[in-house]
């Protein structure tokens, strides 16, 4: 069995929406082949086991979304609330395998990293150890919509 939708939660109201993605969802794990056609990247990924990205009629990319993820070269944020000590655990946090880039603020630092997930103690510790007192920490993976705007060029409503 195959379900097409075409954009079927435009211009529906939040409930509705979702009760149709937990339908579509639903339906998919039961084995049906959805082919699901979307604006709003959150659904796509929620709900897509592998994901076109279409431009102009084109597919420019297909893949998973860790695939398309990598192939944008994507990498993880690591945003880090400190005080005190910025310069040095900035300094200290560089030199670690894992990170590629830091940028430090007034009261924060940006990490570009490999695998936040996976590196985030030592990264931690490393701050910690400079005498830096972390007091917050955000991870921000790459999404879809950055892989849509670094392959077309294009915002999601252009």
């Amino acid at each position: 069995q195959l379900l097409i939708l075409d954009e079927p939660t435009v211009g529906v109201d939040p409930q509705s929406r979702n009760a149709i993605l937990e339908s579509v969802d639903a339906m998919a794990n039961d084995g049906m082949a959805v082919l699901y056609t979307t604006h709003y990247m959150e659904e796509a990924e929620r709900l897509c086991d592998r994901i076109g990205i279409i431009d102009d009629g084109k597919i420019v990319a297909e893949g998973t979304q860790r695939e398309l993820v990598e192939k944008l070269g994507g990498h993880d944020k690591l945003h880090i609330g400190i005080t005190g000590h910025g310069q040095p655990a900035a300094n200290a946090a560089a030199m670690l395998d894992c990170v590629i880039r830091v940028s430090l603020g007034d009261a924060a630092m940006e990490l570009i990293v490999r695998d936040a997930r996976s590196s985030l103690a030592e990264i931690v510790n490393t701050i910690v150890e400079t005498g830096a007192e972390i007091t917050g920490i955000e991870i921000e993976e790459p999404n879809l919509e950055a892989v849509f705007l670094h392959l077309t060029g294009k915002a999601l409503r252009d």
